[in-house]
């Protein structure tokens, strides 16, 4: 490219980029997040403005109700949707963004088939695969909000031959694919390709429950991001394919990394059917059957234990973003602080329904990010911890992961907390987590029990650990 046919868009488009990765770069840390998410605002409005000006606009009314319909739906659902709510927000836009780039990839092939243009490959390609893997996502996606929201079981949907249709659909999808590049009939066959994919992206998801749910919607916005790079190459729109790289690239690596973390394969996550029930599973720890005796305390007594410890370890689960009890946290943590407790926060790369749940829902409630550590390096503190205070983290905390060979968790790596002197536990009451499996732990005679709302029992605490 010459100076001469460098445009001003060609420049925006640069700017976008650099400041695409420079908002990613800052997102790295907490610290620095606030600045990271402004850089991206800006380069997505430099984009926005650049591709608005250059463009030749076919209709402004459409383009202005469009952006009014989703700039509200996004701002209303950004202001309104309750910290609790954010992995299904997050699965639900995900969503959105791969059905977005499946519907102009159809729309880009629709107008070139009527315009009787003969199609080359690399234009079929990029619009196929755009259109397979936006509409994978949003299929999938969609499923992965059903899931969260509990509009449907959380618990893997399993049927005989299950991977022998998904083998089948898929085969069908690469023959359709391959009959829309070679042109023969491309229509129906483009259209055989966008329904198996919806079709595949929702029994993709089905068999995936429990704990591997995070691990699911960042694969999926790995997979939008790849919808949209593909989809900038049909449109020729570089800031498209930059963005949606980046994207594509950073689920990628979430995935990988969050899958080191479990000690599972990604093929273990998509095809192990995680958390299903069995009907005939060895140990009571594996099956969620339990006989055990378990201690229940009251909150005085557990105030007390926490008032007089050196130091304490709090492991927050999604029964604190459940009951939303991150402030009464925060509160209780001061409280303790006052007292001359030092206090640490273990977060557990899959604690809650999304990556980073438990760090966002800290930060919220202003909790200093050096209190947070990651679980290889809070698993050597338990042993010197007083008391490891876990707020609904069923499924992290299971000693079954290490000793039970018929958990469907076994050799997941876990917060080593009954290496603490006394464990406490805030549930509602004694059924298994998000995985569907009951937890040993309890049953430990270090353990003590504390039932009831965790934010009612958090405030509770802290209020006694202040007049401790």
């Amino acid at each position: 490219m010459t100076a001469e046919t460098v445009s001003y868009t060609d420049i925006a488009y640069l700017v976008t980029g650099i400041l695409f990765i420079l908002g990613l770069r800052y997102l790295s840390s907490p610290a620095t997040a606030p600045l990271g998410n402004r850089l991206a605002m800006i380069g997505m409005a430099i984009a926005i403005a650049a591709t608005l000006l250059d463009a030749s606009i076919v209709s402004w009314w459409i383009l202005i109700v469009g952006a009014l319909l989703g700039g509200g739906i996004g701002f209303y659902s950004a202001r309104s949707v309750k910290m609790t709510a954010m992995p299904q927000m997050v699965a639900l836009f995900n969503g959105a963004g791969g059905g977005a780039a499946a519907l102009v990839s159809t729309g880009e092939f629709l107008k070139l088939a009527q315009s009787g243009e003969a199609l080359g490959p690399d234009q079929t390609v990029t619009i196929v695969l755009s259109s397979i893997i936006g509409a994978l996502s949003f299929a999938g996606s969609i499923i992965a909000f059903l899931k969260l929201q509990e509009l449907m079981t959380g618990r893997p949907i399993t049927y005989p031959e299950q991977q022998v249709v998904n083998a089948l659909i898929a085969l069908g999808i690469i023959v359709g694919a391959a009959g829309v590049i070679a042109g023969y009939d491309a229509t129906p066959a483009f259209f055989l390709c966008l329904g198996g994919a919806l079709v595949l992206g929702v029994l993709f998801v089905l068999p995936i429950g429990g704990a591997d749910m995070p691990v699911v919607i960042s694969l999926l916005n790995a997979f939008t991001g790849m919808a949209a790079a593909l989809t900038g190459f049909v449109l020729g729109n570089n800031v498209l394919i930059i963005s949606g790289a980046l994207v594509g690239a950073s689920g990628t690596l979430l995935t990988i990394l969050m899958g080191k973390a479990m000690n599972r394969s990604l093929t273990n996550v998509l095809f192990g059917a995680f958390g299903a029930v069995h009907t005939a599973t060895a140990g009571a720890a594996a099956n969620g059957q339990s006989s055990g005796h378990v201690r229940s305390a009251s909150a005085e007594d557990v105030a007390v234990m926490l008032a007089y410890a050196r130091q304490v370890v709090i492991v927050p689960g999604y029964g604190m973003a459940v009951a939303q009890a991150q402030h009464a946290v925060r509160e209780l943590q001061e409280q303790l602080e006052k007292k001359g407790v030092e206090v640490k926060y273990a977060i557990h790369p899959v604690a809650g329904r999304m990556p980073g749940h438990m760090n966002v829902l800290l930060a919220e409630a202003n909790v200093p990010y050096p209190q947070l550590y990651d679980m290889d390096d809070i698993n050597p503190e338990f042993s010197r911890t007083d008391v490891a205070l876990i707020i609904g983290a069923n499924d992290v905390t299971n000693p079954s992961a290490r000793n039970v060979a018929s958990s469907p968790i076994y050799g997941m790596p876990i917060l080593d907390v009954d290496a603490a002197q006394h464990v406490v536990v805030l549930k509602r009451s004694r059924n298994p987590g998000f995985a569907g499996i009951d937890n040993p732990l309890y049953e430990n005679p270090k353990t003590l029990m504390l039932f009831g709302d965790a934010k009612d029992s958090v405030q509770k605490l802290a209020s006694a650990v202040g007049s401790a």
